[in-house]
């Protein structure tokens, strides 16, 4: 492979047209490794050899399926501390976060493993005497995967999980920002047992590797993780052949924080919901949302927080924030802070570039105050540790600032009151709600997703994956008379 890590087509590893080097952003002179880039060619070879995996997936036996992924979902937990280490290394989350997020998805992959053999049809009887009725669920077929740098063993494994565990081949597109955790992740699962062509790895550019595989007339569905722009691209080219697809897309999230809060507790949420992973997490809460009461209170101890969580080497002991992911995101994230401060909002801490002892895409948390919703950075995802504090003046203005927004993703809500709690998770127009927690957290046995422009489709996760990954068909069936 001529020190090149290939792309996974049709069971064998093979270079593309070139490789990119893949720099640790905690370290700018520590290249992890280069990575092969797929060409068009190998795109439609992928398509072909998935379309021909197809039958070997479905005839699959449920213990072997179950098998091979229970295999992948233990080998990713006992290699954790390593491909966790690997993944810090490569995409800038502390240590902990990256082994962690490894460990999880090997959750992913054993709790599907049981599910393949909870794969239970319907039955019902006709209203036309003698027929009996079967409805039972079946493969999509070849399934394009396209996951985001931000999560990318534990975003990627929960769409690759269900999908075959539901008898699909899969055809994988990571981000390029991260390819050595997605090219580990794909060498365990070459490994795994499945059908030749049952799972296929091509790394390149979204725009010819990603959009070619929602546009391509050989895939049955496509999901995505990625920016609203993205999945809009996305949504296009797969409409033109009327593929089905799933998007989990941008979010700003909204963490309320009533007069009734305990403040110390809130303000552990919100630095953790808010700054952990660099703020680069779709679930983290950017937008602070205090009642004028505890204010000052919450701005005061949240500040002193912020200003002291250690940003440094993602793979350094002691680390809580980490690089974000590349020049380009750092020179956003600044240019951000550049437009609050034209706008008004007092920076209380942080927000500026750090030198450090390795050379790195180092920022320096921030807290804005003094900000309203009508400022772009509050309309905005600006996937950047960076969380803006507004004032509101009682419970209902609370809500309503939160819902004031194109994105649906989470709301979170601090306070004491049980009343207020279930009028916020009833009214709060996101897909996920958090009551005395972080906004950022999920649990991978039920669902996951948003609404407004922060998904489309069918929830991910728990047995809500079904509804993407699987196909209904419904049978009816006369018996006979007896003989």
């Amino acid at each position: 492979m001529s020190g090149i890590y290939g792309n996974l087509i049709a069971g064998s590893w093979a270079e593309g047209s070139g490789a990119i080097a893949n720099i640790n952003p905690s370290d700018l002179s520590d290249v992890v490794g280069e990575y092969a880039q797929a060409t068009p060619a190998q795109l439609d070879d992928a398509v072909s050899a998935a379309r021909a995996a197809l039958p070997a997936c479905r005839d699959l036996g449920l213990e072997a399926r179950q098998t091979a992924l229970e295999m992948i979902g233990r080998e990713l937990m006992a290699r954790a501390a390593e491909l966790g280490t690997l993944l810090s290394r490569e995409e800038g989350k502390p240590l902990a976060e990256g082994r962690g997020e490894v460990f999880r998805a090997g959750q992913f992959f054993t709790y599907f493993a049981a599910d393949v053999l909870r794969q239970i049809g319907q039955n019902a009887d006709s209203v036309r005497p003698g027929v009996e009725i079967d409805v039972r669920r079946e493969p999509m077929g070849v399934v394009a995967v396209i996951s985001p740098w931000n999560f990318p063993t534990a975003t990627a494994s929960w769409k690759i999980a269900p999908a075959l565990a539901f008898g699909n081949a899969v055809i994988w597109k990571p981000a390029n920002q991260t390819p050595a955790s997605a090219w580990a992740l794909a060498e365990i699962i070459s490994r795994s047992g499945l059908p030749r062509g049952a799972f296929q790895l091509l790394m390149g550019p979204g725009g010819s590797i990603g959009s070619g595989l929602a546009g391509h007339r050989g895939v049955d569905a496509v999901t995505l993780t990625g920016s609203y722009a993205v999945g809009c691209q996305v949504a296009a080219a797969a409409a033109v052949n009327l593929t089905k697809f799933q998007l989990e897309l941008g979010s700003k999230n909204a963490l309320v924080v009533m007069d009734d809060a305990d403040i110390d507790l809130a303000v552990a949420a919100a630095v953790a919901g808010g700054y952990s992973g660099s703020g680069q997490k779709c679930t983290a809460s950017s937008r602070l949302l205090v009642h004028e009461t505890v204010h000052d209170d919450f701005v005061d101890k949240l500040a002193s927080s912020v200003a002291n969580l250690k940003v440094g080497h993602a793979l350094e002991e002691g680390t809580q924030i980490g690089p974000v992911i590349s020049a380009e995101q750092l020179a956003s994230n600044l240019d951000w802070m550049d437009k609050a401060r034209q706008a008004g909002a007092e920076i209380v801490t942080g927000g500026d570039r750090l030198s450090l002892a390795h050379d790195g895409y180092y920022m320096a948390p921030a807290l804005l105050t003094e900000t309203t919703n009508a400022m772009d950075f509050n309309r905005e995802e600006l996937f950047a540790p960076i969380a803006a504090v507004q004032k509101v003046g009682s419970y209902e203005e609370g809500l309503a600032v939160a819902n004031d927004t194109d994105y649906g993703l989470v709301a979170g809500l601090f306070t004491r009151s049980m009343a207020r709690a279930a009028h916020f998770r009833c009214n709060a127009e996101t897909g996920c709600v958090t009551i005395n927690l972080p906004t950022a957290g999920t649990d991978y046995h039920v669902p996951f997703g948003g609404r407004k422009n922060s998904s489309f489709g069918p929830r991910e996760q728990g047995q809500a994956a079904a509804e993407f990954y699987t196909q209904v068909k419904t049978t009816y069936i006369r018996a006979g008379e007896p003989e």
